[in-house]
């Protein structure tokens, strides 16, 4: 009962998460990618400094791999948070 609860959690899992990647278009994801680059060009190497540059960049990197933002009124699937 378990291995078929499990299972069924993982295949809705990557199908939600499938749909969250798959409802930005490539141009948004180019977008994304780019501010990650003007990020990164703007960290200076002290890690307390730097430390808001880092939450922004890992902000976007979530929202292009279509996982939950900290500040998004979504409910993760897979914390439940």
């Amino acid at each position: 009962m378990h291995v078929i609860y499990y299972t069924c959690f993982n295949l809705f899992f990557l199908f939600y998460q499938n749909q969250l990647t798959m409802s930005l278009t490539t141009t948004q994801q180019e977008e994304i990618n780019a501010q990650i680059t003007q990020l990164e060009t703007q960290k200076t190497g002290e890690m307390f400094s730097d430390m808001d540059i880092m939450d922004q960049i890992h902000n976007l990197k979530m929202k292009r791999d279509g996982v939950r933002p900290a500040d998004s009124q979504i409910e993760c699937i897979g914390c439940g948070s």
